[in-house]
């Protein structure tokens, strides 16, 4: 495997971070070509906040955007997003008009709002700052950027959750074409490694080191109300080298959700709000198999969410799955 196993490995493309010191929350941008990408998405759950999704469709008029943020802060962290609009500006990069660029940013948030400062969220300012931290190099990863307050495994409720954060994979085809992974995992169920099917982060049980079932636990109680377990979303941003059309890549993401559902438990539920963005810079002239791509794809976001929890370190009373199961947990 090359020594960039991240979304970085797509040529052209920078990832920053901004962690706040003060409290769990943060938020990480994509930063594409000074030219854009080719963007699309696929939103599959119940409760999403959003920005500029619709325009990802196909049979909508722009094909390209210039920047994906993902956000703490839930509804009051979309403020970040202006900051990311100001910098593409300043740096000349958004689709050309007579009185200068128009920067398209397009983004998700997830709600991190149950630990930490609730008056604390990332902003405009934060935005701008996670711009001018991004690389080309290997992605930092864990407890960091948009993921600082995450949580998971929320079916016996956030005082028995474990921590989440950013993961990020890349995959190789043998021919050379790149196709990574950037997944920001805040989700109410459990997870799974999709190569064994064990449980890697369930919420905690009675005895220290053991999980419980989320699957049992929704068999024998349900929560009351939808409202009350709202505190979720994982959001991830899928992208590769090779030239894409804006319906290829509306197919690509649909595909790239198989790997979200084939590690958290249960996935795209009405209390979160998962969200796949991808992005084709079109770097690569070699041919592209779509069917090819997607495969790839899925297995690149399954790494990156196994890889965001088990690189993820405790906060505010929340531990990681690795403090919490140190031996790899007991079912």
């Amino acid at each position: 495997m090359p020594n960039n196993d991240s979304l970085t490995a797509v040529s052209g493309l920078n990832v920053g971070h901004w962690t706040d010191d003060k409290s769990p929350t943060g938020c990480t941008v994509v930063l594409c070509p000074p030219e854009g990408a080719v963007a699309s998405g696929d939103v599959r759950g119940g409760a999403p906040s959003t920005r500029n999704t619709d325009l990802l469709l196909p049979g909508h008029l722009v094909e390209r955007v210039h920047a994906v943020l993902l956000t703490g802060g839930s509804e009051f962290g979309h403020d970040a997003e202006a900051g990311v609009v100001r910098w593409l500006k300043e740096h000349g990069r958004g689709f050309l008009y007579p009185k200068g660029v128009l920067p398209i940013v397009c983004g998700g948030v997830i709600f991190d709002r149950s630990i930490g400062d609730p008056e604390r969220w990332p902003g405009a300012d934060t935005g701008y700052t996670a711009c001018q931290n991004g690389s080309a190099g290997p992605v930092e990863e864990g407890s960091v950027g948009a993921g600082a307050g995450a949580t998971v495994a929320k079916a016996r409720g956030i005082e028995r959750a474990l921590k989440g954060g950013v993961g990020t994979a890349a995959e190789r085809t043998t021919s050379g074409i790149v196709v990574g992974a950037l997944v920001v995992v805040n989700c109410w169920g459990e997870l799974t490694d999709p190569d064994n099917g064990r449980l890697i982060a369930g919420p905690r049980g009675e005895k220290p080191g053991t999980f419980e079932s989320t699957v049992e636990a929704m068999r024998a109680a349900p929560p009351l109300s939808p409202f009350l377990a709202a505190e979720n979303t994982t959001l991830g941003v899928v992208a590769t080298d090779a030239a894409l059309s804006k319906e290829n890549a509306y197919r690509l993401a649909i595909m790239a959700q198989a790997g979200l559902a084939r590690t958290i438990r249960p996935a795209h539920s009405p209390v979160d709000g998962d969200t796949i963005f991808t992005l084709a810079t079109g770097a690569n002239e070699l041919p592209t198999d779509l069917l090819q791509l997607g495969t790839l794809a899925a297995r690149a976001v399954e790494r990156a969410i196994v890889r965001a929890v088990m690189q993820a370190k405790g906060v505010a009373g929340i531990p990681s799955a690795r403090e919490w199961a140190g031996d790899g947990g007991k079912g």
